[in-house]
C-alpha cells in the first residue's frame, strides 16, 4: 500500500510534509506519496487579516481530503481552526519544531540594534503588534509571500529586515539568514506555531482491519506532549473566538507533572499587553487526561484574560 498525503504546494508545505512522509516510512515500511492542492490563500495577494485569518490554507486540503482523494494531510497548526470540521479529525501531533519567531535582518542587525525608523516587514497582526510594542520608532510594513520572497525583500534593501518562525526556516535549511532569536518567554507566539496536525478521515477509525497501516502510521509520529501543549495553546483561541491572525502569542511548556501556559493579548498598535500565566498539575499519567487537563487550563486563562479587559485591547470575544 502508497499513502498519499495531501498538503499545500508552496516549498515549506512541501518540505514540512516530505519530513512526515519519511517518518512514517521510516518507522513503518509503509511506501508515501504527495499529492500537492492549491488552496485560495496561496494565489492570493491579500493580506492574510483580511482573508479571514485562519483556515484560508486549510478548506481545500480538507475538502480534498474528504473526498477520497488522499489518505491524509498535513497542516501547519496554526493555520488549522479551532472548531471540529464534520467528517475529519486530527489523527496525530508529531514532536513540535522551533516555535520561536525570529528576525532576519541586513548587516547582522538584531531587534534592539534597527535604526529607529527601520522598515520591517510581517504578515502577522501579532507581530506587528509586538514589534510595535518593543519598538514603537519602527515602521511596521505588511507583506505577503512565499519565505524566499519575503527574504528578498531585505536582500533587495526594500526592507530592513522580516520576522518569521524559525520552524519555516529551518524545515527550508533557512537558518543562516537569522540575526535574532526572540524568546517565548518575551515574545510568545502564535498558538501552536512550529507545531504540524496530520488530519484523517474519522471513518477509518471504525475499520482497523481496512485502515491499519494509516493508524500505525498515525501512532508512530504522535508526540504527546507537542499535543498536550498545542491543546492547551489552542484552547485560549477557541475560548476568545480568536484565529490565527488575531494579536494573541501563547506557549505552553509540559513537564511529566504539569503543563505550564503562557497567554498574551496585545493591542494592535503596540499601545498594551495582557499576560497572564497559569500553571495546572496531571492528576494522571494518561494521554487523554493530560489533554483534557491542557485544554482546561487554556480555556481558564483566557476567561481570566477577558476578566482583566483583553476585550478592550483587541477585536475578540468569548465563545
Amino acid at each position: 500500500m502508497t499513502l498519499s498525503i495531501g498538503t499545500r504546494g508552496s516549498a515549506l508545505a512541501m518540505a514540512q510534509t516530505g519530513d512526515i512522509a519519511r517518518a512514517i516510512t521510516a518507522a513503518t515500511g509503509v511506501e508515501t506519496e504527495l499529492v500537492p492542492v492549491t488552496t485560495h490563500g496561496d494565489i492570493s495577494r491579500e493580506s492574510l487579516s483580511s482573508l479571514g485569518g485562519t483556515g484560508v490554507f486549510a478548506s481545500a486540503l480538507r475538502e480534498f481530503l474528504l473526498r477520497g482523494e488522499c489518505d491524509l494531510v498535513v497542516h501547519s497548526m496554526k493555520d488549522l481552526p479551532t472548531a471540529a470540521y464534520a467528517g475529519l479529525r486530527v489523527g496525530a501531533v508529531p514532536e513540535r519544531a522551533d516555535a520561536r519567531d525570529v528576525l532576519c535582518a541586513r548587516d547582522g542587525l538584531t531587534l534592539s540594534t534597527l535604526p529607529d525608523g527601520a522598515r520591517v516587514g510581517t504578515g502577522s497582526p501579532r507581530r506587528a503588534a509586538q514589534l510595535a510594542a518593543v519598538r514603537p520608532d519602527l515602521t511596521v510594513l505588511d507583506i505577503r509571500g512565499n519565505v524566499e520572497t519575503r527574504l528578498g525583500f531585505v536582500t533587495s534593501g526594500e526592507l530592513d529586515a522580516v520576522v518569521l518562525a524559525a520552524a519555516g526556516l529551518g524545515r527550508l535549511g533557512r537558518l543562516d539568514a537569522v540575526t535574532d532569536y526572540f524568546e517565548l518567554d518575551d515574545w510568545p507566539t502564535a498558538p501552536a506555531q512550529g507545531a504540524l496536525a496530520i488530519e484523517v478521515r474519522t471513518a477509518i477509525f471504525d475499520d482497523p482491519a481496512r485502515f491499519g497501516d494509516i493508524l500505525r502510521a498515525l501512532d508512530e509520529i504522535e508526540h504527546p506532549d507537542t499535543r498536550t501543549a498545542v491543546t492547551a495553546e489552542r484552547a485560549i483561541l477557541s475560548r476568545l473566538e480568536a484565529g490565527c491572525a488575531a494579536p494573541i502569542g501563547a506557549t505552553a511548556v509540559v513537564t511529566p507533572e504539569h503543563v505550564r501556559l503562557t497567554g498574551a493579548v496585545y493591542a494592535p498598535d503596540g499601545s498594551g499587553t495582557l499576560r497572564l500565566t497559569r500553571t495546572a498539575d496531571f492528576a494522571a499519567a494518561t494521554r487523554h487526561e493530560n489533554t483534557a487537563t491542557a485544554e482546561t487550563v487554556g480555556s481558564t486563562l483566557a476567561d481570566e484574560l477577558l476578566a482583566q479587559g483583553a476585550a478592550t485591547l483587541a477585536p475578540i470575544r468569548q465563545n
